[in-house]
């Protein structure tokens, strides 16, 4: 597991404050890895979920640290989407 998916899974948990998630996505971080948040927090895995999004880890850090809105990322391309948007949507609170 590389280091930009571990402090990424931290950070998750951080903004989860130990509340789950309704539902289960994954984010790929191109050429780092797969986190897996469900409704037991964010871990480092690749499993089928609800929902993928893939972005570079340039851009899933900045979407972390506030730097860029992942609407905006997603219709700029810089973020891909795979699955239910519905459950996407729901990962605004997640991400803020």
């Amino acid at each position: 597991m590389s280091d930009v998916v571990t402090g990424a899974v931290a950070r998750l948990n951080e903004k989860m404050d130990g509340e789950g998630f309704d539902g289960t996505a994954k984010f790929v971080i191109e050429d780092e890895g797969s986190i897996i948040i469900d409704e037991s927090g964010a871990r480092a895995a690749d499993e089928a979920a609800d929902v993928t999004l893939t972005a570079s880890a340039e851009t899933f850090q900045a979407i972390l640290d506030g730097e860029e809105d992942a609407t905006a990322a997603y219709m700029g391309g810089r973020l891909k989407l795979d699955g239910d948007m519905g459950t996407a949507m729901k990962l605004s609170s997640v991400l803020a």
